[in-house]
C-alpha cells in the first residue's frame, strides 16, 4: 500500500489517535511502525520527523505522512565507524543505504544509523552524499562550527576523494593516457581524472582509480556511460553493463586538512570493505 496524507488537529490530541482517526486504511501498529522509522512530518519551522507516538498536538498543527510498505519493509546492512574525531566521524556507507532520508522515513538512512549509534547525544550533520547504490566513505559532522568549517572545504574543492569503480570494456591507450573527462554536465564544466587500476580481460572489464575534481549529480557514471565505458551493475547509465554484485562504485579515500587540528589528514577503506575483497 502507498498513500500520501495530511491531517490536522481540530483540538488537543494525541498524534497517534489523529492519525488512527484520519488514516483508516492503516493500523494503530503500522501507524507508530510509519512513525518510528520517520515516515510522519511535523508542519513545523522547520519541519521535523515526528516519531513519538503521543506526542500531543494543538489545534491547528499538521502531520503529512508518506506511506509505502515496499519502503518500509526495505533493510540494509549497518554502517560501520571508520574513525570518530568527536568534531566528526567518518563512516563506510555501503551499498543499499541512503545517505539520508526523505519523506517517505529515513530507517535505512546513514545518517539517521549515526545519529542512533551516538544515541542523539550528539547533532549529525551530513557533509556530502553518495547514492544509494554505492558504498564508501563519508563524513559526518557533529556540531555546527564543524560543520561550516568542512562545508567551506568541500565549497573550496579542498576535499580530495577518490573512487575505485569498475567499468565495461578494456580502455584504449588515448583514452587512458589523457586521464580525464572534461565533458560538461547540464550545462556546467566539470572534470574528472582517472588511471588504470588493473584489467580483467577474460570478463572484458577494467578497475579504475577516479578522482572526482568537480561534483555534478551523477557525474562518474554520467561521464564514463558517455565514454563508452559505463559503470558496471549502474541501474540509470550505460547498456549491457549487469552486475550480480550491484554498482561498482566506491569511495576508498578522503584527504584534507583538519579545521581543527590544523594538519592533513586521510582516511582509507579498509582492504576487508572494498569492492575488490568482496569481488575476488
Amino acid at each position: 500500500m502507498k498513500l500520501i496524507r495530511t491531517v490536522v488537529a481540530p483540538s488537543s490530541v494525541n498524534a497517534i489517535d489523529l492519525l488512527v482517526q484520519q488514516v483508516p486504511e492503516l493500523s494503530k501498529g503500522r501507524l507508530k511502525d510509519a512513525m518510528a522509522k520517520g515516515a510522519v512530518l511535523l508542519n513545523s519551522k522547520p519541519q521535523k520527523r515526528l516519531r513519538r507516538a503521543q506526542t500531543n498536538l494543538q489545534a491547528g498543527q499538521q502531520l503529512h505522512i508518506h506511506y509505502d510498505d515496499d519502503i518500509l519493509q526495505r533493510s540494509c546492512t549497518a554502517p560501520t565507524l571508520i574513525s570518530d574525531q568527536q568534531q566528526y566521524s567518518v563512516w563506510f556507507k555501503p551499498a543499499g543505504m541512503l545517505s539520508q532520508g526523505n519523506e517517505w522515513g529515513d530507517h535505512v538512512s546513514l545518517l539517521r544509523s549515526v545519529e542512533q549509534h551516538f544515541s542523539a547525544k550528539r547533532p549529525v550533520f551530513l557533509l556530502h552524499r553518495l547514492d544509494r547504490e554505492a558504498s564508501g566513505l563519508v563524513l559526518i559532522a557533529h556540531s555546527k562550527p564543524s560543520a561550516a568549517a568542512f562545508s567551506k572545504l568541500i565549497a573550496e574543492h579542498k576535499i580530495s576523494k577518490r573512487y575505485l569503480i569498475k567499468v565495461k570494456g578494456v580502455l584504449a591507450d588515448n583514452v587512458l593516457q589523457p586521464g580525464k573527462i572534461e565533458l560538461a554536465l547540464d550545462g556546467k564544466a566539470c572534470l574528472t581524472q582517472f588511471s588504470l587500476y588493473q584489467v580483467d580481460f577474460e570478463a572484458q572489464q577494467s578497475w579504475l582509480e577516479v578522482d572526482l575534481i568537480s561534483g555534478r549529480k551523477h557525474q562518474i557514471r554520467r561521464h564514463f556511460a558517455a565514454l563508452g565505458h559505463p559503470v558496471m551493475g549502474d541501474p540509470e547509465y550505460g547498456e549491457n553493463n549487469k552486475n550480480s554484485t550491484g554498482l561498482a562504485l566506491q569511495a576508498v579515500s578522503l584527504s584534507f586538512v583538519c579545521p581543527k587540528a590544523r594538519h592533513s589528514v586521510s582516511y582509507t577503506l579498509p582492504e576487508r570493505l572494498r569492492l575488490l575483497a568482496v569481488s575476488a
